[in-house]
């Protein structure tokens, strides 16, 4: 299924791979209801305390979905609705409130943030890049942009979701504006990540998780409301599926990024 689960029980953390290093980390039908799973399982795992959530190879944390599954979900005729199969993807989406830590390699871009936007902090290697390329193609960036404006300056959020393909966050960046809590050497995210939830997992667990409820408390009334409106942004202001393939090959746009 492309989802690989790891336990130590001596620490009490569990990593959690998006393994598909060949196509990016990108994440198919399959696999968004493999961590659906996986999520609701973890809540009757009381010897898994802590959670890494990470991407194989190091080239990329994870690209969204996978355009080809993309393709495959049918929607409904209305603009009001859209069915999106990133939804329950995360943690809190599934009823998890047991801590979860995001260590990143290489890219993490659009629906990456569906992850990135229920964990409770990042961990980066230094070249980790973040962005969203939603716009480029013709797509409104909704879920993402709301996931991520309530970790990041409202500035730096509009600014990586307007600009689109055309400019990436460096890990440096990333952290300077608080969306990573620490900077690693190259390849050493997923290390410090562990350490880090072995630290968290070796507290009583009980008010471990209640601390993590607590925190999501003062910011879940407006991500709520916040979410609810993307889902009529999205099929409201989308192109074609066909427009939107033409942009994906190249044609019509103008190529090329610059990293800050």
């Amino acid at each position: 299924m492309t989802i690989a689960v790891e336990r130590d029980k001596e620490t009490g953390v569990a990593v959690v791979t998006l393994d598909r290093a060949g196509k990016h980390n990108a994440i198919t039908l399959e696999m968004a209801r493999a961590l659906g799973e996986v999520w609701r399982g973890f809540r009757h795992e009381d010897e898994v305390r802590a959670i890494v959530v990470t991407g194989a190879g190091g080239r990329s944390f994870c690209t969204g979905i996978d355009r080809e599954d993309a393709g495959r979900v049918p929607q409904p005729s209305s603009p009001y609705t859209i069915d999106d199969p990133l939804l329950r993807i995360g943690p809190k989406a599934n009823d998890l409130w047991k801590p979860v830590i995001a260590a990143v390699e290489g890219m993490a871009c659009g629906g990456a943030f569906y992850l990135l936007g229920e964990a409770e902090f990042l961990i980066a290697g230094e070249g980790a890049e973040f962005f969203d390329p939603h716009t480029t193609y013709g797509m409104v960036s909704a879920f993402e942009t709301v996931h991520m404006a309530q970790r990041m300056p409202f500035g730096e959020v509009a600014r990586m979701a307007l600009m689109g393909a055309a400019e990436r966050i460096s890990a440096r960046r990333a952290y300077e504006t608080g969306l990573v809590s620490e900077l690693t050497p190259r390849g050493g995210a997923l290390a410090a990540a562990r350490e880090a939830a072995a630290e968290i997992a070796a507290c009583p667990t009980e008010a471990v998780q209640g601390t993590v409820r607590a925190l999501w408390s003062v910011k879940e009334a407006a991500r709520a409301q916040a979410l609810a409106h993307a889902p009529h942004l999205v099929a409201l202001g989308n192109l074609p599926p066909e427009r939107q393939a033409e942009l994906f090959s190249g044609r019509g746009r103008k190529k090329g990024f610059r990293t800050r």
